[in-house]
């Protein structure tokens, strides 16, 4: 089992910028792949971001590239999301996942956060 708490939602104006975390514990040394997924009210919950736990690679959905920026901290077993030029509509609550493969869909992650709300303000 992982369990996996996110933190460092906020509101925020538009054109800001919020950074947030996922700390793992648990099982932590079965991690695989660590991803980002958002809920907006109304919509179907999105992939965001997902990176290697082992390895540097990261992939990024289309509405975040050159914005968002995925790292980790693998002493610390912690992902972080840097939100810069934050958007209305990046407002969501923001799930941190783990997963066996790279993917951007729900069903490849195994074990899911309680989710951080984001909002951001125009």
């Amino acid at each position: 089992q992982v369990q996996l708490v996110e933190s460092g939602g906020g509101l925020v104006q538009a054109g800001g910028s919020l950074r947030l975390s996922c700390a793992a514990s648990g099982r932590t040394f079965s991690l695989n792949v660590m991803g980002w997924f958002r809920q907006a009210p109304g919509k179907e919950r999105e992939f965001v971001a997902a990176i290697r736990w082992t390895g540097r690679t990261t992939i990024y959905a289309d509405s975040v590239k050159g914005r968002f920026t995925n790292s980790k901290d693998n002493a610390k077993n912690t992902m972080y999301l840097e939100m810069n030029s934050l958007k209305p509509e990046d407002t969501a609550v923001y799930y941190c996942a783990e997963g066996a493969v790279m993917a951007g869909e729900e069903s490849q992650y195994r074990y899911w956060g309680q989710g951080t709300q984001v909002t951001v303000s125009s």
